[in-house]
């Protein structure tokens, strides 16, 4: 039996670590791993844990991920990539396949806490043109099916994060939300399946996104500290758009029959670059607004209480795709680096902590050289392929770098190039334009990146010339010397 002594001291380091686990609780962030120059897993493990995140979200089963979250505490939903769903709707051999390769692998042999898989990631799109409608159901049919057998379906859920515009309101008052009239009948079939198998509907809303696509969309409006006029639905009174479009998709739910099931917000977040109102104010003020919200456990007047919740996203991703906008690669709280963006409290009383044991590659850069003919006709072509190849998204109207002089704008492409390119020699040789240097070019706010090493990176300084870049370089000195 413990003495009164031992059992008092138990009890406060109990209620001390309770309390701090309850004032993240309901909190994870979105690790997603399209970088050229990723941090190692291990050391982005190493940040979740010093910064108290205690749930992440993953957008594809990364078996080097996978491994580093073994037994770390933190809770994973696992996700599918579109592109796999066709197979795994067409064959429950290959659904019970991909399970045991990444869910039963790492939760047996690894102690990976795998709690949801997450199939598909927003298939009904508008933009995707119908393309995975009718695979979707079946894929996460078969999903379910593979982690009964698996003997995981007490501890694995299956859900589809979707985007909020499978639902809608023509009057723009919550209490008139109903699921998009064109997949209406999907929508409630893929509803009744989470509810029948005691799985979340995951919704990401992105206030951001409204006000990129509506130059007229009301600012304030986005953020829940501002002034805007308020919504009020029948004596529900909603300042901020996320509370409308949360409850929104509540109001859809409870008039098809689906009044207690339970919601996971997939994403929500705020960019820092890449657009006007991409900055890293507007993202402080919405994320830091969020996290005060959750930790006062406030909810939207449907679903009192803190929603269960990703930002997104914890890194930044400069391979990403930037198809809806140059923003898509500056969701992270941290830079590339792991090195925090701007002052964020997640709960725990404290700012954001960084990386640790980040290796940088040489302090050297690539840019253009001081006798370089701003005329010269290759200048653009030059250019053209050091963006095309590496990430310029912060040299856009109203980003970063956006009032940087014509000299500063080729600089920062060329050096774009030559870092993601390991700093190759090779990678900053474009004809009579550029010269590496040892002096920080950067200028004010914008910043000309050196990037961290990686496994890939290490020992390549004298790696040998890539074919494209040997091509593309003989296409410039023909041209050159024509």
């Amino acid at each position: 039996m413990l003495s009164k002594d031992v059992f008092a001291v138990f009890f406060v380091i109990s209620f001390l670590y309770g309390s701090l686990l309850s004032e993240v609780e309901g909190i994870g962030v979105n690790w997603g791993s399209q970088a050229r120059h990723p941090l190692p897993p291990a050391t982005v493990v190493r940040l979740l844990r010093d910064n108290g995140i205690q749930k992440v979200k993953l957008f594809e089963a990364d078996s080097d991920i996978l491994r580093a979250l073994s037994r770390s505490g933190i809770q994973v939903m696992v996700g599918i990539p579109n592109d796999l769903l066709a197979p795994l709707a067409g064959s429950v051999a290959a659904a019970e396949r991909w399970v045991s390769q990444n869910v039963s692998a790492h939760v047996s042999s690894n102690g990976v806490d795998i709690r949801y898989v997450a199939v598909g990631n927003e298939p009904f799109l508008k933009a995707f043109n119908k393309t995975f409608e009718s695979i979707t159901l079946p894929a996460l049919q078969n999903i379910q099916s593979a982690i009964i057998k698996a003997g995981l379906a007490t501890q694995v859920k299956v859900t589809v994060p979707l985007n909020a515009d499978v639902y809608q309101s023509a009057s723009n008052l919550p209490s008139d939300g109903d699921f998009r009239p064109d997949i209406r009948d999907l929508m409630l079939e893929i509803v009744k399946f989470l509810s029948d198998n005691q799985a979340p509907f995951c919704i990401n809303i992105y206030p951001f996104i409204s006000l990129y696509n509506d130059p007229n969309f009301p600012v304030e409006f986005a953020f829940f500290d501002g002034t805007g006029t308020p919504i009020n639905d029948n004596g529900r009174i909603y300042d901020n758009v996320l509370d409308a479009n949360y409850d929104t998709l509540v109001w859809s739910l409870q008039k098809n029959g689906f009044t207690n099931l339970s919601i996971i917000v997939g994403e929500v977040g705020w960019p820092t670059d890449g657009d006007k109102n991409a900055n890293m104010q507007y993202a402080r003020r919405y994320n830091q607004g969020f996290m005060n919200r959750q930790k006062a456990n406030k909810g939207t007047p449907m679903r009192p209480g803190a929603m269960d919740a990703y930002l997104f996203g914890l890194i930044d991703e400069d391979a990403k795709s930037i198809q809806p906008g140059n923003f898509e690669r500056h969701w992270g709280i941290f830079y590339i680096d792991g090195q925090p963006k701007y002052q964020l409290s997640l709960g725990n009383g404290n700012g954001l902590i960084p990386a640790k044991d980040v290796h940088f590659m040489a302090k050297k850069w690539c840019v253009l050289a001081a006798n370089a003919n701003l005329q010269d006709p290759q200048l653009g072509p030059s250019v053209s392929y050091a963006c095309d190849h590496a990430d310029c998204t912060s040299l856009g109207y109203g980003s970063s770098c956006g009032n940087l002089d014509l000299a500063h704008n080729v600089s920062y492409a060329f050096n774009s190039y030559f870092q993601v390119s390991n700093q190759l020699d090779s990678a900053c040789k474009f004809p009579g334009l550029s010269v590496v240097t040892n002096r920080d070019p950067s200028v004010g706010s914008c910043k000309f990146k050196i990037m961290i090493k990686t496994d890939s990176s290490a020992g390549e300084a004298s790696a040998p010339l890539t074919r494209p870049m040997a091509l593309f370089l003989l296409f410039l000195m023909c041209l050159y010397f024509l």
